[in-house]
C-alpha cells in the first residue's frame, strides 16, 4: 500500500507516487521517459521515444468523439531537485519520501516534483481508463523543462496533429493562464588567481530565506541569498579581514538560492579579526531582518570557525574585483507591465555561485514577456561582466507565449468552470515560462491554456500540494474532455 493510497483520485495519486520512486531530474529523465513507454506500451497505446528522452503517447477518440479535434495533454517529466542539508537522498539514484499532513502532500526534505509530475499523472490516468469520454488524445511529455526547455526545443513537430493543447503545469487552481515570459540563461565566468595561504578557517553563511521559483516568486520582493552574501563579501574585503577560500549558493538558475556560503581564511592578528567579522555578521543580520520582516523573517547570518587551516585562496584583490561585479550587476525585478497590472515585466535571478578553480562562476534566469527587453538585460549581463574581465555567454533562450485576442478553446474552458464550480475563472498572464511559447511557434495555429492544481512554494524543500484541489482539477479536466466543440 502505498502512502497516499486512499486519496482520490485513486489513479492520479498511484501514478504520482510512482513518479515520486523514479530519479528525474533534469538531464536524468531516461528512467521516468522508459516508464512512461512501458506504460503505453502494456496498454496497447501508440507511443513514441525520441533521443532527448521526450515521450507522445497517443489514444484513439472514446465512442462519439471521433469528429472532435484533437486535443494535446502536456507536462514535463523533470523536476527541480533541491534537499534540505541534513537530507541524504541522492536525486540521481533515490525516490523521494512521500508524506501527507492534513489536506497536502509533500516529500520529506527535498522538493515534492509537484511540478510537473502532477500533470504527467493526470494525464497517464486518463489514458488508462476508457471509461473517460473524450476526443483523440496525444500525451506529450517533454524533459529538460527546468533547464531551458531543451526537451520541447527538440521535439519532433511532426509526431503530433492537435492544435488544441492543454498544458497542465500551472501551480494555482482556478487560474487559467494565457500568456507567458520569455527567457534565457546566462552565465559570466570571473578568472581569479589562487595563492596559498594559511590562518584561522572559518565559514560565513547566509541563510533562513524563503527562496521559490524565479518566474513566479520573484515579484514577492524575496531575498536572494547569493545577492545578500556578496554584500557582505564586499564589506569584508572593505576592510582586508579575510580572502576567500571557497563560494557556493544555489543549484539552479531558475530558483531563488535559500541560503549561500563562503569559506574564508583569516590571518594575524586573527583572533582580532574574527572577532571583528563576527561583529559585523550581527550587525548584517539585524539590518536584514528590517529589511526582509515580511518576506523572510527566519533570514539568518552566521559565521563558524573551522580551526588552522592551509589552502589555495583568493587574495584580495580578486575578491574586491568579485565584490565589486556582483554590485554591479542587476537582480530581481527591472520592469513591471504597463498594460497588465501587477506583473512583472522583466527580470533576472542570480541562481547559481560557485568558486571553481581558478574562476568565479555566475549563472543567471533572464525573463521578459518583452523580447527586446530580455536581449537587452542579456546584453548588459555580459558589457557589464567584459568590463570587469569576466567571459559572459547566453543561451537557452526560449520565445514567450503571446495572449490570444480570440482562443475557442480558452472559452470553453472557462464556461465549463463556471458550470462545474458557480464561479468564473481568473484568465492571467504570468511571468514564469511555459513550454506554451515553444509550441506554438512549432505547431502554426496552435491554442493553448495552462491550468493546474494548487503547489505551494515550488522549487523549495517546503513545496506542497492539495489534495482536494488536485480532485477538483481532475474533475474540471475531465469535464473539458468531454464538451464537444
Amino acid at each position: 500500500m502505498g502512502v497516499w493510497s486512499g486519496l482520490e483520485p485513486a489513479g492520479v495519486w498511484n501514478y504520482f507516487e510512482e513518479l515520486c520512486g523514479i530519479p528525474r531530474g533534469s538531464y536524468h529523465e531516461k528512467a521516468v521517459s522508459d516508464y512512461c513507454v512501458a506504460f503505453a506500451r502494456r496498454h496497447g497505446l501508440e507511443v513514441h521515444q525520441d533521443q532527448a528522452w521526450n515521450v507522445v503517447i497517443v489514444k484513439e477518440a472514446s465512442p462519439g468523439y471521433e469528429a472532435e479535434e484533437t486535443v494535446i495533454l502536456q507536462g514535463h517529466l523533470d523536476m527541480v531537485c533541491e534537499k534540505e542539508p541534513d537530507c541524504g537522498i541522492d536525486f540521481e539514484k533515490d525516490g523521494l519520501r512521500p508524506a501527507r499532513k492534513g489536506e497536502y502532500v509533500f516529500a520529506e526534505g527535498t522538493t515534492l516534483g509537484g511540478d510537473d509530475g502532477i500533470a504527467v499523472a493526470y494525464a497517464l490516468a486518463i489514458l488508462e481508463d476508457d471509461r473517460i469520454p473524450h476526443p483523440r488524445l496525444e500525451a506529450v511529455f517533454t524533459t529538460c523543462e527546468e533547464v531551458g526547455m531543451e526537451g520541447a526545443w527538440a521535439l519532433d513537430p511532426s509526431l503530433l496533429k492537435g492544435r488544441t493543447l492543454i498544458n497542465l503545469d500551472s501551480e494555482e487552481e482556478g487560474i487559467l493562464l494565457a500568456g507567458c515570459a520569455g527567457g534565457c540563461r546566462a552565465e559570466i565566468r570571473l578568472p581569479v588567481e589562487r595563492e596559498r595561504r594559511a590562518g584561522a578557517g572559518a565559514l560565513v553563511r547566509v541563510g533562513g530565506l524563503q527562496g521559490g521559483h524565479s518566474g513566479t516568486e520573484i515579484g514577492k520582493g524575496r531575498g536572494n541569498a547569493s545577492v545578500l552574501l556578496g554584500k557582505l563579501l564586499a564589506a569584508l574585503a572593505e576592510e582586508e579581514l579575510c580572502v576567500l577560500t571557497g563560494l557556493q549558493g544555489g543549484r539552479k538558475d531558475n530558483v531563488i538560492p535559500q541560503e549561500a556560503e563562503a569559506r574564508i581564511l583569516v590571518e594575524e592578528p586573527a583572533q582580532e579579526k574574527l572577532a571583528r567579522i563576527r561583529e559585523l555578521c550581527g550587525e548584517y543580520a539585524m539590518v536584514l531582518r528590517g529589511a526582509y520582516a515580511r518576506t523572510d523573517p527566519q533570514v539568518t547570518v552566521r559565521m563558524e570557525e573551522t580551526g588552522y587551516e592551509e589552502a589555495w585562496a583568493i587574495p584580495e584583490e580578486s575578491a574586491r574585483i568579485f565584490a565589486a561585479l556582483l554590485e554591479e550587476l542587476p537582480c530581481g525585478v527591472t520592469a513591471m507591465s504597463g498594460e497588465i497590472p501587477g506583473l512583472v515585466q522583466t527580470s533576472l535571478n542570480l541562481g547559481s555561485m560557485r568558486a571553481e578553480d581558478e574562476r568565479i562562476t555566475l549563472r543567471y534566469s533572464v525573463r521578459s514577456s518583452v523580447e527586446a527587453e530580455k536581449e537587452a538585460l542579456a546584453d548588459r549581463l555580459v558589457k557589464t561582466a567584459e568590463r570587469f574581465g569576466a567571459e559572459a555567454s547566453v543561451d537557452g533562450s526560449y520565445p514567450a507565449w503571446e495572449y490570444r485576442k480570440e482562443s475557442p478553446l480558452r472559452s470553453r474552458t472557462m464556461a465549463v468552470y463556471e458550470e462545474l464550480f458557480g464561479r468564473p475563472m481568473e484568465v492571467q498572464v504570468i511571468h514564469a515560462g511555459l513550454e506554451c511559447g515553444i509550441l506554438s511557434a512549432k505547431l502554426p495555429g496552435l491554442d493553448c491554456v495552462s491550468i493546474g492544481p494548487d503547489i505551494l512554494d515550488i522549487h523549495t524543500t517546503k513545496e506542497r500540494m492539495s489534495v482536494p484541489s488536485v480532485e477538483r482539477t481532475w474533475r474540471f479536466l475531465l469535464a473539458v474532455l468531454a464538451r464537444k466543440c
